[in-house]
């Protein structure tokens, strides 16, 4: 908040308070600004509220312009033709000689889009929470970014580890667009998908006549995907006499299709994931040990959802946005409730299980609020009711530092309100939210 404006006091008290005022509500006319009384009701509105917001003396004000608090705030009003309006609002408390509160002032300026958004250029924060088409705040994920940045430098083979639908794929692409190969082919193949001989066919192609069935010549992914780079995806699910073609092409940097007679050149880029320990793998005979190693040259983990609790509320906001521009439903508010159990979940299928969450809260629901009853039926289980019901002081830090945040985005920095959404008094609230720094 700006600082308070000092008046020359022996000046401004010679003036007659009330003249002076009139004067100045004249000379403001053209703005947007209007004076409320303790009950909320309007004693002024200018030509401009009047317009913008529809704002008449003697009415009881409308709960999203009311001032309860020295804010500033971004508003989505409806205008008297039908049509809705951006403001931006700032108000200020006004106290009687008393020191009591005696209403508030709050002046209404209109958000101008932009003429293109297309063309608009994302903020340094935004840019920073979409790294390649990745979404994520946290900080266990910079270093990831750095990693797949100076990777991509290079050629060496990566082997990415983490649970399913951390985004495995998302990090084999962003290391494929960031390297020297991002114009060449970029393939994936998931090894747990197919039988062996299939996968074997898929993987290096084959000639006619390999096997029955094989009428014409097949080209596999390593052909494919000359000059760029494949994925491998659940490489722990190879079939050991795969894994032994595999570490061939690895070595040799060439392949023989199914059928064939001659090497063919392998000229691509690998990267490798697995969502389990290729060391355990190792162990009980499942992985061959030179492959590993060949395999993880450079490994990366991706934590799981549930270990980055920050990204939860930014990736549900994503999704959102996702869908509301396919314009079938647009919700812009997320009930409390709702928002709780979000937020409390363990997200063990991680992104993707939250990305499929959004789809079907859109496909089940209608209306701008996201609701408790629009959410999965996992979410109504007792054990996810209990955990969401769980008092604050029961939270982490983590949990808190997001209800906190959560809580302010929902009431538009209205701190009296947020504090009654995350469930704490007004001063516990404040308190918390300098210690976290929101």
């Amino acid at each position: 908040m700006p600082p308070p404006i000092s008046l020359p006091a022996p000046w401004f008290e010679r003036l007659d308070n009330r003249s002076s005022l009139a004067a100045l509500l004249e000379m403001c006319q053209p703005l947007a600004f209007y004076i409320l009384d303790q009950a909320q009701r309007v004693l002024y509105a200018s030509a401009g509220a009047e317009q913008w917001a529809g704002l008449n003396p003697g009415q009881t004000c409308p709960p999203e312009l009311r001032i309860h608090e020295d804010a500033e705030a971004t508003l989505l009003v409806r205008k008297a033709d039908g049509g809705q309006l951006t403001l931006r609002r700032s108000a200020r408390l006004l106290y009687d000689r008393q020191g009591a509160a005696a209403g508030g002032i709050a002046l209404l300026t209109p958000v101008v889009p932009a003429e293109n958004p297309a063309e608009k250029q994302p903020s340094p924060s935004e840019r920073e929470q979409n790294f390649q088409g990745i979404i994520s705040r946290s900080p266990a994920m910079r270093s990831v970014f750095q990693i797949i940045r100076n990777a991509a430098e290079t050629e060496a083979t990566v082997l990415v580890r983490g649970e399913s639908g951390a985004g495995k794929e998302l990090v084999a692409k962003a290391i494929h667009d960031l390297s020297a190969r991002r114009n060449a082919p970029f393939l994936a193949i998931n090894c747990a998908a197919l039988s062996a001989n299939l996968l074997e066919s898929e993987l290096f192609g084959h000639v006619r006549g390999a096997f029955t069935g094989a009428v014409k010549d097949h080209k596999g992914v390593f052909q494919r995907a000359a000059g760029g780079t494949l994925f491998l995806d659940e490489v722990a699910e190879l079939p050991l006499e795969l894994q032994a073609k595999l570490l061939r092409v690895i070595q040799e940097r060439n392949f023989m299709p199914v059928g064939g007679d001659r090497l063919l050149d392998a000229d691509v880029r690998l990267v490798a994931a697995t969502h389990r320990s290729l060391r355990e793998r190792v162990k009980t005979g499942h992985f061959r040990e030179d492959l590993m190693y060949r395999l993880r040259v450079v490994p990366i983990f991706i934590p799981p959802l549930r270990e980055r609790r920050e990204d939860i509320s930014l990736l549900i906001w994503h999704f959102i946005a996702r869908h509301n521009a396919r314009k079938l439903r647009k919700i812009d508010k997320i009930d409390p409730q709702a928002m709780r159990l979000l937020l409390d979940y363990h997200w063990p299928g991680n992104v993707r299980e939250l990305q499929n969450v959004i789809e079907y809260a859109f496909a089940v629901g209608r209306g701008a609020t996201l609701r408790p009853a629009e959410l999965p039926p996992e979410f109504s289980e007792p054990k996810i009711a209990a955990a969401a019901a769980k008092p604050q002081s029961m939270r982490g830090p983590e949990q808190e530092k997001q209800a906190i945040g959560e809580a302010l985005l929902q009431s538009q920095g209205r701190v009296t309100e947020a504090a009654r959404l995350a469930g704490m008094s007004r001063a516990t609230f404040w308190r918390k939210r300098k210690h976290y720094g929101l």
